[in-house]
């Protein structure tokens, strides 16, 4: 099979894949994810703006911190990227209510899996009211470069968010959604934005 053989057969499956799932349900998974990021990456006393990064080019950071959530129709990942500098530590030392000086590399590593477990915890349970039987991974720590090669995985819905809070570098997180079958709910209007409750972090 030649080399434009295995393009036109990727693009084909891409646009299935796409089919797959409606915008509906493409607007439904990033409402919950943008509460969950919202109750999870900023304190309650910050203000923050979460936009749509189109091109994950962007995304240069060394190391991003993946969890899965898992259902029979489909398998989700939320990439939570990062760059261990000074202003990246003190954000998630006050989110995980540690000393920013003595977050070492390791210890940020455990603050933003702690971090994006409560998101992804969040994120499970309001999925929870469309989709039975979820089941969430524990965090992994991969390269970021692993981004671009997501459409192999043959993804649905791809989105990048971008996170801008005062004096903390932009933070990243994507979404990637594989869809085993096709995929369709609405969340509805305040229900993304309902109270999800607080988690402890311990």
């Amino acid at each position: 099979m030649s080399a434009n053989d295995m393009d036109e057969l990727q693009a084909v499956a891409e646009v299935v894949g796409d089919e797959r799932i409606s915008a509906s349900a493409r607007d439904g998974f990033d409402s919950l994810l943008l509460q969950a990021l919202r109750s999870s990456l900023i304190p309650a006393d910050t203000s923050a703006e979460i936009s749509v990064s189109e091109d994950a080019a962007d995304l240069t950071d060394q190391k991003m911190v993946v969890l899965t959530i898992s259902s029979y129709l489909f398998r989700l990942m939320v990439m939570f990227h990062f760059r261990p500098d000074a202003g990246t530590r003190a954000h998630f030392a006050r989110l995980t209510r540690a000393a920013a000086g003595e977050m070492d590399y390791q210890a940020l590593l455990d603050a933003i899996a702690e971090c994006g477990n409560l998101c992804c915890g969040i994120f499970n349970r309001e999925l929870g009211r469309y989709f039975p039987h979820l089941g969430m991974s524990t965090p992994n720590v991969i390269d970021t470069r692993c981004v671009a090669y997501l459409q192999k995985l043959n993804c649905a819905h791809v989105r990048h968010f971008a996170i801008d809070l005062p004096e903390v570098p932009r933070l990243h997180v994507s979404l990637a959604v594989c869809a085993y079958d096709r995929l369709d709910f609405a969340v509805a209007a305040g229900e993304a934005g309902d109270a999800t409750g607080e988690l402890e972090l311990f």
